[in-house]
């Protein structure tokens, strides 16, 4: 297998303008160490630059600055068949006019390291009696590993029915599944996989997802998976690498992320339903001040806080709770419910709200199965657990503090 280092590579695409200088940057100076072995997720917004970094590695695009290495082999000049890696695109680009055994199949007959040879005059004979019946079939070791391993797939992938059918008699779940099988079929350094789950079902993509993470595990395989789904992210990989605008903002283990994000971008990214933001004022020397609540902070915080004036605070919907009237608990108003059984996402507006501005509205999720589902309407107090909040930099959207780091650090 193969460690793929990424070291401030960065891509400009020229801009259709009539200044012929003028170029797109949709790569910022990347860097990027995935071991070996290693499951890698690529995660961010539509036009973050996630596919375009992948097709760099495959070869698909040229580099305009940076180095790209694979096993301590400087790839940037090689052909994408000369990289010992193989890509799943969201497109399935499967070859219409070969059964799905045979697109599984093609890949190792043509560039599989580990197979027994094959002379000439061997696969002549193969191709001549394929279509013969059981008994007159010449098959040579290369094609009964080759067979071997197809079924292997197939049966992981669960498209063993579907070996004799070509492509256009397949659902599009279907030519997903082979599109990846193909892949993984043919045993390469590096697995790039650009959204292979798109396509697929809720109930087989989460299916689907566990198998790619068990064959990944088993095959001790490098693999690079580009997602805009946070939940394939988080249940995915070992580390994520958060993208926006063509910048890494944060790499880390997906709790990580979750308890412990870099900025307000990663905070707001990581997370369903998303983190709620409120700005404050900070009253020394630890009193967050919101016209709908006063919440006093822990002592440990006063060297961290002071010089700060305003800031942001994050608080995530699972970390507000129902509780009773106080200064340091926030009055809403029930707008929209949500219950589906198990947990019940409510909106809801703070009822202490300027006359001048907008209602600020906030995600909560409570259990669905301790309290009653609230009604449109109904008024209710939120508490606030201080020990999961965070406080960003209004400007930068740097991270101040994160309370689960602190709560952890006095353990």
């Amino acid at each position: 297998m193969a460690e793929v280092v990424i070291d401030n590579v960065y891509k400009t695409f020229p801009r259709q303008s009539s200044d012929a200088n003028a170029a797109v940057t949709v790569l910022k100076r990347i860097y990027l160490d995935v071991k070996d072995g290693e499951f890698m997720v690529l995660v961010g917004p539509s036009g973050c630059g996630k596919s375009t970094l992948l097709r760099l590695i495959a070869g698909l695009e040229s580099i305009t600055g940076g180095t790209i290495t694979i096993d301590d082999r400087r790839v940037n000049d090689l052909a994408p068949k000369q990289r010992d890696v193989a890509m799943v695109f969201q497109s399935y680009a499967l070859y219409p006019h070969l059964s799905v055994y045979d697109n599984l199949a093609f890949g190792l007959r043509r560039t599989a390291r580990d197979l027994p040879a094959i002379t000439r005059w061997q696969q002549t004979l193969f191709e001549v009696t394929r279509l013969l019946p059981p008994g007159f079939r010449y098959w040579p070791e290369r094609e009964q590993v080759i067979a071997k391993r197809v079924k292997t797939i197939a049966e992981i992938l669960q498209i063993t029915p579907l070996l004799k059918r070509l492509p256009r008699q397949l659902s599009g779940g279907q030519k997903q599944r082979v599109a990846l099988g193909r892949a993984m079929a043919r045993n390469p350094q590096v697995f790039l996989m650009d959204e292979p789950l798109s396509n697929l079902d809720a109930k087989l993509r989460a299916e689907t997802r566990a198998q790619i993470v068990t064959l990944q595990r088993r095959l001790g395989t490098t693999t690079i998976y580009v997602t805009h789904d946070q939940v394939e992210a988080m249940t995915m990989g070992d580390r994520i690498a958060v993208m926006h605008q063509g910048v890494i903002q944060q790499i880390a283990a997906p709790l990580e992320l979750y308890r412990y994000p870099a900025n307000r971008f990663v905070a707001s990214f990581i997370g369903s339903p998303p983190m709620n933001f409120l700005p404050v004022q900070i009253q020394p020397p630890l009193t967050l001040i919101h016209p709908a609540f006063r919440l006093t902070l822990p002592g440990e915080w006063e060297k961290t806080l002071h010089g700060h004036q305003t800031l942001v605070l994050g608080i995530r919907p699972e970390h507000l709770r129902l509780s009773v009237p106080a200064p340091k608990n926030l009055a809403v108003t029930v707008q929209r419910t949500e219950a589906l059984g198990s947990e019940t996402y409510l909106t809801v507006s703070l009822d202490h709200t300027a006359a001048d501005t907008e209602a600020t509205e906030l995600l909560v999720r409570l259990d669905g199965t301790d309290t009653e589902v609230p009604c449109v309407g109904d008024k209710l107090t939120l508490g606030i657990r201080v020990e999961h909040i965070h406080l960003f930099d209004p400007e930068t959207g740097e991270t101040v503090i994160n309370a689960p780091l602190t709560s952890a650090l006095k353990r």
